[in-house]
C-alpha cells in the first residue's frame, strides 16, 4: 500500500507542458494584429494611437482571462455545462433589455458595461462550444444512434440563430450552424443522417438571406462591385484596391492609401486588406500559414486527446479550431471578395474589445487542453514503465525460493509464470483505443 501511495504521489507531481507550436502561432498572429491595428487605425482620431491604446487594454485583460483558463482543470468546467448553456441564452436576451442593451448602425447585439460596450455572441461562441463538447460526452452513442440524441443540438444551435437573427447577425448565425455540424460530425455522427439537417439548413439560410434586402444588395455588390463603385460597392472595391497595391512584397509597413479615410473599417473587419497592400502577397501568405498552423495543431491536439478517451478535451479543441479556421476563412474571403461582405473579425488580428477577449480565452482552453493531453501521456508513460518492471520481476518469493532451489538440485533453470498478455503489453494500453465515435 505505502509503495501504490508513493506511486500516486509520483505521478500527481509529474506535470504538462503547453504545445509549443500551438503557442508560436497564438503570440506571433497576436504580435502582427497588435502591429497592424497600429498602421490602420493611426490616421483614423485625433488622437493617433487612440485604437492601439484600447486595442492593447483589452488585449491586456483577455491575458489575463486566458491565464486564468490556462490554470482551470477542465474537468470543473465540465460540471456547469447546463449553466453555460443557460448562459448563452441570457446573454443572447439582455441585448434586447432597455437600458442595457445598446444599438449601433441599426443592429442591437452589444450591452452598455458603461466604459465600453461588450458583444455578446462572441461570449456565446466560447460557452456554447463547451456545452456542445459537453454533450457529446454524455450523449456521444446516442448521437450516433438516434435521431432525438442528434436533433436536439441542432434544435439548440436553431434557438440561438433565431436570437442572432433578431438582432440581427447573419454572420454569427452562420458560424454557429456551421461549428454545430462540424462538431457532431468529429463526434461520430451518422452521417446520411446528418445531411438532411444539413440540406435544409443551407436551404433556410439562404432564404433569410435572399428575402432581406440589404442582405441581397451584399450579394449581388459582392458580384460585381464595381458595377456600383460608390454605392453598395464602395467597401469591397476600395479593398480590392488595397489588396492589388500591395502586389508581392507591399508599399510598406504604415505606408498604405486605403486606409487614409478611404476603405471603411480598416482596422477591424477589412483590416486583412491594409495588411495585403502594406506586407503584400508574402505577408499576406504568412497570415494564412499561421492560421494553418493554429488551425491544424488544435484538430491535431483534439485527435490525440479522442485516441486517449479525453473526449471532452478533445471536442473542446475541435469546436476552437473550427471556430478559428472558418471565422479567418470568411473574413479572409471578404476582404479578398470571393465571400459576401459580414462583419466578422480577423481572429487575434482585427481590434474590436469583444472578439479580442473572448478569442484570448478560447485560446487559453485550447492551451490547457494541450496541457492536461500532455500532463496525460507523460503520465500514461510512467505507468506503463512501472508495469514493465512489475511485469519483470519475479511472481512472488516461494516461487523464487522454489526456482532456486531446482536450479540447484538439476542445474537447469524452471520457467517462470508469465501473464498472458504479450511481453510490453499493460493494461493501459489495451484501453487506449483510438476513435472518433461510430460512424455506421
Amino acid at each position: 500500500m505505502n509503495d501504490l501511495s508513493r506511486q500516486a504521489t509520483r505521478l500527481e507531481a509529474i506535470g504538462g507542458r503547453f504545445d509549443t507550436w500551438l503557442l508560436g502561432a497564438i503570440i506571433a498572429l497576436t504580435g502582427l494584429g497588435v502591429v497592424m491595428v497600429a498602421s490602420s487605425s493611426i490616421a483614423l482620431m485625433s488622437s493617433p494611437f487612440y485604437y492601439l491604446n484600447r486595442h492593447l487594454i483589452f488585449l491586456a485583460v483577455g491575458i489575463v482571462l486566458a491565464g486564468i483558463a490556462m490554470r482551470t482543470e477542465l474537468k470543473s468546467i465540465e460540471q456547469y455545462n447546463q449553466m453555460l448553456l443557460l448562459g448563452c441564452f441570457a446573454l443572447l436576451v439582455v441585448v434586447f433589455i432597455p437600458g442595457l442593451g445598446s444599438s449601433v448602425n441599426g443592429a442591437r447585439r452589444w450591452i452598455n458595461l458603461g466604459f465600453s460596450k461588450f458583444q455578446t455572441v462572441e461570449a456565446v461562441k466560447v460557452l456554447y462550444i463547451v456545452w456542445l463538447s459537453s454533450y457529446l460526452v454524455r450523449f456521444r452513442d446516442e448521437v450516433n444512434a438516434t435521431w432525438p440524441a442528434m436533433l436536439k443540438p441542432l434544435g439548440v444551435a436553431g434557438a440561438l440563430v433565431v436570437l442572432l437573427l433578431l438582432q440581427p447577425d447573419f454572420g454569427s448565425s452562420t458560424l454557429l450552424l456551421a461549428i454545430t455540424a462540424g462538431m457532431l460530425v468529429l463526434g461520430g455522427v451518422n452521417l446520411p443522417r446528418m445531411s438532411m439537417p444539413i440540406v435544409f439548413g443551407l436551404v433556410a439560410m439562404s432564404a433569410l438571406a435572399i428575402i432581406e434586402p440589404y442582405r441581397m444588395r451584399r450579394i449581388t455588390s459582392f458580384w460585381d462591385p464595381w458595377a456600383d463603385q460608390q454605392g453598395d460597392g464602395y467597401q469591397l472595391s476600395n479593398a480590392l484596391m488595397a489588396v492589388g497595391r500591395g502586389e508581392w512584397t507591399g508599399v510598406g509597413l504604415g505606408n498604405s492609401v486605403q486606409k487614409l479615410y478611404y476603405l471603411p473599417e480598416a482596422h477591424t473587419d477589412f483590416i486583412f486588406s491594409v495588411t495585403a497592400e502594406e506586407l503584400g502577397f508574402v505577408g499576406t501568405c504568412l497570415i494564412v500559414a499561421l492560421y494553418a498552423l493554429l488551425a491544424g495543431r488544435a484538430f491535431w491536439i483534439g485527435m490525440r486527446c479522442v485516441e486517449m478517451k479525453r473526449h471532452f478535451s478533445g471536442y473542446i479543441a475541435f469546436g476552437i479550431g473550427l471556430w478559428v479556421s472558418m471565422q479567418s476563412f470568411v473574413s479572409i474571403g471578404v476582404n479578398l471578395g470571393i465571400l459576401p461582405t459580414k462583419g466578422l473579425t480577423l481572429p487575434l488580428i482585427s481590434s474590436g474589445g469583444s472578439s479580442i477577449l473572448m478569442t484570448c480565452v478560447a485560446m487559453g482552453l485550447l492551451l490547457r487542453v494541450s496541457y492536461e493531453l500532455d500532463r496525460a501521456e507523460r503520465r500514461q508513460a510512467v505507468r506503463m514503465g512501472a508495469a514493465d518492471l512489475d511485469e519483470a520481476a519475479p511472481v512472488d518469493a516461494p516461487a523464487a525460493s522454489a526456482g532456486a532451489a531446482g536450479m540447484h538440485d538439476s542445474g537447469v533453470r524452471p520457467a517462470t509464470t508469465r501473464d498472458s498478455a504479450p511481453r510490453g503489453t499493460s493494461r493501459m494500453q489495451q484501453r487506449i483505443e483510438p476513435t472518433l465515435g461510430r460512424m455506421g
